[in-house]
């Protein structure tokens, strides 16, 4: 199974990339973590992103607040999926991480999540993995169906309660 490589570019980004690294485990899916800055570190990033591919992953999330370059350094230096968390910062509320993430250039891109969306993110390279990994995708359909179920649940206790 290729590996997810989850990078932050501060370690004050851990409590919004713990959600990711906990539904990456749920999955079992082998998951390396990383602090890198796309400015303070951007040696490191590059040579990490250059070698990612033959390194065994097959995706990229990387999480960043502020200018939130790092995604795009990533994505400057991998042809692997680059998926993007904007974190949200004490000026912004993450609006300023959002634009930096998601307007990228034509020719590199990065999916972004919602600001802090740390869990879908994982749930995206996931899927990614999923596209030629049969285990992976069947986890993926019957946590889907374990969803509807609790949903079709909900929905039966309100209408009981409430429906004449």
């Amino acid at each position: 199974m290729k590996k997810v490589a989850v990078i932050m570019g501060s370690d004050s980004d851990l409590p919004v990339v713990e959600k990711a690294i906990t539904v990456l485990q749920e999955y079992e899916v082998p998951t390396e973590v990383h602090v890198y800055s796309a400015h303070r570190t951007p040696e490191e990033a590059r040579s990490f992103a250059l070698g990612a591919r033959e390194a065994g992953f097959g995706a990229v999330i990387c999480a960043a607040g502020m200018a939130a370059h790092l995604a795009g350094a990533f994505a400057a230096n991998t042809t692997l999926p680059v998926i993007g968390i904007p974190v949200a910062g004490s000026k912004l509320d993450g609006m300023d991480a959002l634009l930096s993430t998601v307007q990228m250039p034509t020719g590199l891109p990065v999916a972004t999540v919602a600001i802090g969306g740390a869990a879908n993110a994982a749930l995206l390279a996931i899927q990614i993995l999923a596209v030629t990994d049969e285990t992976l995708a069947k986890k993926l359909d019957d946590a889907r169906a374990e969803g509807r179920a609790k949903v079709l649940e909900k929905d039966a206790a309100v209408m009981a309660k409430y429906n004449a």
